[in-house]
């Protein structure tokens, strides 16, 4: 079983976050690898529910906030929700994945967990105005 190290950063190469997967299969697509992770980090919130959720993605009602996202109260959320949400903004540019040394270019690519063992996120900004 492979395990996997995951790293949020930003444009500029801040950090911001960090998760490590074990017990995974040897592959899987970035779109299984993009699901886990949301379904890990949306679990670990579910535990103990809270105003904060630091997570790859703002859920529905929340608002940016330091170190991830500020909801209206605390409740649990749909793992399966916030893994749509990001594969939406995975399509829409809202991150860029770094596996290894290259870029992802598409859900449907198989990572081979024996090679890769790190994935970077790096959170994109939406500029205003533009």
């Amino acid at each position: 079983m492979a395990v996997l190290a995951l790293r949020d950063e930003t444009a500029a190469g801040g950090s911001l976050a960090s998760l490590r997967l074990t017990d995974l299969p040897d592959s899987l697509t970035v779109r299984e690898l993009l699901r886990l992770r949301v379904r890990e980090e949306v679990a670990r919130h579910n535990a103990a529910p809270s105003r904060h959720f630091a997570g790859l993605v703002k859920p529905d009602d929340a608002e940016l906030a330091p170190g991830g996202y500020r909801l209206r109260s605390p409740r649990r959320l749909d793992w399966e929700r916030q893994a749509d949400i990001a594969e939406r903004a995975f399509a829409g540019n809202g991150f860029i994945l770094l596996i290894g040394d290259r870029q992802v270019e598409s859900l449907d690519e198989t990572v081979d967990l024996n090679v890769d063992q790190e994935v970077v996120f790096i959170k994109l900004v939406q500029l205003v105005g533009g």
